[in-house]
């Protein structure tokens, strides 16, 4: 077992990141202790659970980790993850003059954090796309419960080998629709014969990256877009499309009706280069009225 502290030059607030995390069953974490539980898959599909534990605030945020295996590796990719090589400070200067600025003040040092793993994203917002929240976390849970392993209490989500090799209706057991069974099992399938190589999305732009994906069949612009944020964690993302963005926009701004997907686009402009900080801030504004 080896232990690693990590100290940030910049506010953090990692309660929120809990906050977020905790609404997926699948996350073992603890807010009052305030850590997390990853599950990371090292060199050779070797497993390893990484605990992240603030020890710190949000004014002088500090974190110990531990693990087991590969420290230097496990290190490089919880910084990935929690995005700990951004400054917060940066950002928030940003949308300090901009339309947003009383949110920013409200929910400062607001990070962007990257899912575990990319083909665990884009199952999860597949599975998402079109539902409301508690169902559609019922549904992933049950997809990872039933067809992914348990290793130290720590949920792993099932291998693309592993969910194409399912039949629709052994998802369909679950409660996934006809349509959304096809859309998990078809995609993972391209995943597993290497028709579409998620890691290949790194080294393109976003509009290429929705360009791309949406050619596959159960990906359209919402899909892509929340992905890359969550995948990828890209700063200057805006799902105009989102209802939970479009509810905080018509709240925030003291709007009568939710605002045209156009006018969304055209005032979000100003929060260039970091729109996916501008739609945290929007998402955040609801979950903690």
């Amino acid at each position: 077992m080896w232990t690693e502290n990590i100290e940030l030059p910049f506010r953090y607030d990692f309660s929120f990141v809990l906050d977020r995390m905790g609404e997926d069953p699948l996350i073992r974490l603890d807010k009052q202790e305030q850590w997390v539980d990853v599950p990371l898959v090292l060199h050779g599909n070797e497993r390893e659970v990484a605990r992240v534990q603030s020890t710190g605030t949000r004014e002088a945020p500090e974190f110990r980790v531990t693990g087991e295996r590969d420290r230097d590796t496990v290190v490089d990719r919880l910084y990935e993850i929690f995005q700990w090589d951004v400054d917060l400070e940066k950002v928030d200067a940003h949308f300090l003059g901009t339309s947003l600025a009383d949110l920013q003040k409200k929910f400062p040092a607001t990070p962007v954090v990257r899912s575990f793993h990319m083909y665990d994203a884009l199952m999860r917002v597949i599975i998402h796309q079109q539902l409301n929240k508690t169902f559609a976390y019922r549904l992933s849970t049950r997809f990872v419960e039933n067809f992914g392993e348990k290793e130290k209490g720590v949920w792993f989500y099932p291998s693309p080998e592993k969910v194409a090799s399912l039949a629709y209706d052994d998802l369909r057991e679950l409660q996934f629709s006809q349509r959304k069974a096809e859309y998990v099992i078809d995609t993972s399938g391209k995943i597993a014969r290497e028709e579409l190589e998620l890691n290949d999305f790194e080294q393109i732009g976003a509009e290429d990256t929705i360009t791309q994906l949406t050619k596959v069949r159960g990906i359209g612009k919402w899909t892509a877009q929340n992905w890359q944020m969550r995948a990828l964690g890209r700063a200057d993302l805006f799902p105009e499309a989102d209802v939970g963005i479009q509810n905080a926009w018509k709240l925030y701004f003291g709007k009568e009706s939710k605002p045209s997907q156009e006018e969304m686009l055209r005032v979000s402009r100003e929060w260039a280069p970091y729109r996916s900080y501008a739609s945290l801030l929007l998402w955040r504004s609801l979950m903690e009225q």
